[in-house]
This record gives C-alpha cells, structure tokens and sequence, in this order.
C-alpha cells in the first residue's frame, strides 16, 4: 500500500486563535485527521468548547499573544501534554480598521498580536521543533499583506511583516529540519469579516475582485495547512501559498 503522504494523525499540532474563525475551522479539521491539537486563545469560552470534543487529543491553553511570555508558556504546556511539537499553525490575530489620521494605539496594539506575538510563539515552536528533530511552522497571513487595502494600515503591515519573517526563519531554521510557511487567505467569512458579509453591497464589490465569485469558508483554509503540515510537503519551505479565490491573481 502507498504511504500517504498527507497523514497528521501521529501528529502533534498547536493552533493559536483556535476559539472561532479559521483557527477553530483548522484545529477541528486536524483533530477529525487524527492528530493531538493543543487550540490557544485568549477567550474564556476556549475551555469548555475543547471539553465540548469528543477527543483525548485536544487541549485547551488560554493565551493573549500580545502578552511576551505567551508563546514559551504554550509551548511548554504541549510539551508537558504531548512531549513534543511538529506543527504550529499561527493564527490569532486581531484587526482594528482605521482611516486617517492614524492613531498609535491602533498600530501598536495590532503590532504586538499580529506580527511581535506570532514572532514569539514562532520562536518558541522552533527552538522545540529543533530538540526533536523537526516540524513545520505554518503562518497565517493575509492578501492585506500582498496588496493595498485601504483603512487598516496596521493589519496590512504587521502580516506583510509576517509574509517575510517566515521567509527570513525559513532560511536560518531550514537546516535544523523546521520548514516555515506562510498561508494568505482572502476574504473568509468569519466572525472578524462579518460586518462586511452582511453587507449587501460590500459582500458582492468584494467578491467582484474574486475570478471565483465569492468568499471564501473557513474550512477551505483546512487543506492547505494540511498540506504544508504533511511529508506532502517535504521540500517546501519559505513560501506563500495564496487562498483567495484567484483575488491576487485577477485583472480585468
């Protein structure tokens, strides 16, 4: 029989932002494919949806990436749990839109959880990865970091910062056996995008920009990361893999 290549199940994977949207589309997604899934997010209702799981598999580590030891504390608590890490999907993040004139809380705020907290649960993946004999880091960035959006200038920097850190630790880690990737969604229809969803006129100009006609689900982020958590995905290290329903890509 043909090993397949895209097997998680003896895999041990954490999710940040694991509470709602992408992230709990993700972590569900590799618990049903048999793997051990530690899910952090700062939000109080992240314990009882892990003990909702029909699963010994899943954990639940409450954690504020904005907070500088977040990243060393989830990592410890997966190795306390399951002995050791092979994927870090980084996905918490936050966004506060804002046009001009811009304020420094906004840009800072923004900063520290989406490029500075992933920087150090990314950081403390990796170090642990090394120690047992390698992994895969997979960021979640965003089209916002590709081409210009307008009003949240800080959201657009911070995952544009987050497209080429994962290049840069893709590069000093790729000999320690750790690959580092980066996932760009487009639009996805979560708790964040909401707003704009329902809106009658903002969901059909933003899925105009789509060569798909539409947005996109939570769940169609699942394959992707499984592929780049996967031996499919042995040699490849230091990319973005677009998910945007053909968005970037799309001329007239």
């Amino acid at each position: 029989m043909t090993e397949n290549l895209f097997d998680v199940s003896e895999k041990v994977v954490i999710v940040t932002g694991a509470s709602r949207g992408i992230g709990r589309a993700v972590a569900e997604g590799f618990l049903d494919q048999g793997a051990r899934v530690v899910l952090s997010a700062r939000s109080e209702s992240l314990t009882q949806q892990v003990a909702s799981y029909d699963s010994d598999h899943a954990r639940a580590v409450r954690a504020d990436m904005a907070d500088t030891e977040s990243g060393g504390q989830i990592v410890e608590a997966t190795l306390d749990a399951f002995g050791r890490i092979d994927v870090l999907i980084n996905n918490a993040a936050i966004t506060l839109p804002g046009a001009p004139p811009y304020d420094d809380s906004t840009w800072q705020t923004t900063l520290d959880v989406n490029l500075s907290g992933a920087f150090r649960m990314a950081r403390a993946a990796a170090e642990a990865m090394v120690e047992t004999g390698g992994g895969s880091i997979i960021h979640i960035a965003s089209i916002a970091g590709i081409v210009a959006m307008p009003g949240n200038p800080s959201y657009s920097a911070a995952k544009a910062g987050l497209r080429h850190l994962s290049k840069a630790m893709a590069n000093d880690f790729a000999t320690r056996n750790v690959r580092i990737n980066t996932v760009c969604p487009g639009y996805i229809v979560t708790d964040m995008t909401r707003a704009s969803y329902d809106d009658p006129d903002r969901q059909a100009e933003r899925s105009s920009h789509t060569m798909m006609g539409r947005w996109g689900q939570p769940e169609e982020l699942l394959g992707p990361c499984l592929f780049l958590a996967s031996d499919a995905a042995s040699y490849v290290t230091g990319i973005d893999l677009i998910v945007d329903g053909g968005w970037t890509g799309k001329g007239m």
